[in-house]
């Protein structure tokens, strides 16, 4: 959530900033006029307050004197039914204020690219060779059920379309990857392993961006406590500390969890409608940090080094791109992309997103910091990251280490894990 001062002090840098994103920008002007109404309704009601107690001094006097406190006894209760008024009038408006808010995204950073979709994002560099083939390289769901390790008509079948059954050395491979991304960030890269529930409340959704803009794109439990099903783990992540004041001799502090997600991908329809790169559940290795503010950038760079790492290890060929004003995620400032090259699609496809989102999530969580005892609180960084998908590292792995015969090799790494070096 974006400070209300800094809308008030520095109005035309924040429309500039969201002029990057192409969102509209009345909603400042609006805002600030709100905000204006805000505060002489604060000021009536101090008033009203300071002449309801001039009153009530007299009331003693009055009786000394025998007087009659009737009309005094009145007019308090005027300015008591006027305060009342006016209380509805400010909470309604301080309501209503908020939720502008909520609604309105975070402030790019300022050295992000311009542009206004993905076709306009930044490569930032490659890694690995593309993987020759003496053949033509088939679509993972043509491997995959050939192989007998995917099956989606029965996963339609129990659930509905865009759910996938893993089988065999397929579930195996799925587990494999999940213990390697967990092992890699906990035993290397000094993440503190954490295992979250799979289910969040209204205040958790909110709290990290996907309340209230995108609420159809979470699945809604019928519970009457307001529950919904996971749609990343950022969300419970980011959670923990909420309405907390952390010690800032602990930040960073550096979370690594693995979830299942689900999502409604209401937006996506006809998209990646074959294969697993686009699943209502899906299975997610998340990167969590809090971090000071002067050291969130340092940290954002580290976390993408973290999540590269795991394409290194598994040898399969990647780009970085710098996500531009248009395209960046509602929550976050600064978004790296990291993407797989996929042989069937001759391109690279998304497998991890790495972001900042600054003081922004911290603040709509109320996620604060004292440098020692006795400074004043300050609102954390908060940064995410995919360390990976772990879906669409399978779906790389399939593509990238076919066989002519129409096996898959096991990147060396992975053996332990999958007691094999071959899926076949």
């Amino acid at each position: 959530m974006l400070d209300m001062k800094l809308l008030r002090e520095k109005p035309d840098f924040v429309k500039a900033m969201l002029k990057r994103r192409g969102e509209d920008v009345s909603v400042v002007d609006q805002l600030i006029s709100k905000d204006t109404q805000r505060r002489t309704l604060i000021q009536a009601i101090e008033d009203l307050k300071a002449k309801r107690n001039t009153i009530s001094k007299q009331i003693g006097q009055y009786k000394r004197e025998g007087k009659d406190v009737s009309e005094i006894l009145a007019a308090i209760d005027d300015q008591k039914a006027s305060i009342g008024e006016h209380d509805i009038k400010l909470k309604a408006l301080e309501s209503d204020i908020r939720h502008q808010l909520l609604m309105i995204p975070n402030l790019p950073h300022k050295d992000i690219p311009e542009g206004h979709d993905e076709s306009d994002n930044v490569e930032v560099k490659k890694h690995g060779s593309f993987k020759t083939f003496d053949f033509e390289p088939k679509p993972h769901w043509d491997i995959a059920t050939a192989l007998d390790i995917l099956d989606f008509e029965r996963a339609a079948k129990i659930a509905a379309s865009r759910f996938v059954v893993y089988k065999g050395l397929g579930a195996r491979l799925e587990r494999a990857l999940i213990n390697f991304m967990m092992d890699m960030h906990t035993d290397k890269h000094g993440y503190e392993e954490v295992l979250l529930p799979y289910i969040v409340n209204e205040a958790s959704l909110e709290a990290t961006g996907q309340f209230p803009k995108f609420k159809d794109d979470v699945f809604k439990l019928t519970d009457k406590r307001g529950l919904y099903l996971n749609p990343t783990a950022e969300v419970p992540s980011i959670n923990l500390h909420r309405d907390e004041i952390m010690n800032g001799d602990e930040l960073t502090k550096k979370y690594a969890a693995f979830t299942t997600a689900f999502r409604q991908e209401s937006g996506s329809a006809g998209r990646d409608t074959r294969g697993i790169i686009r699943l209502h559940q899906f299975n997610k290795v998340e990167l969590i940090k809090f971090a000071k503010p002067e050291d969130s950038y340092q940290e954002l760079e580290s976390m993408l080094k973290n999540s590269e790492a795991v394409l290194q290890a598994l040898d399969i060929p990647y780009r970085v791109v710098e996500l531009c004003g248009g395209d960046i995620g509602f929550s976050m400032a600064k978004t790296y992309d990291i993407e797989v090259y996929l042989p069937s699609y001759k391109t690279y496809r998304e497998i991890g997103s790495i972001s900042n989102a600054e003081d922004y999530q911290a603040r709509r969580a109320n996620i604060r910091f004292k440098r020692d005892k006795d400074s004043k609180t300050e609102y954390v960084h908060t940064l995410n990251g995919s360390g990976l998908a772990v879906g669409r590292t399978f779906v790389a792995i399939l593509e990238n280490y076919q066989q002519a015969d129409g096996t898959i090799m096991v990147p060396e790494v992975l053996r332990p894990y999958m007691g094999t070096d071959i899926i076949k």
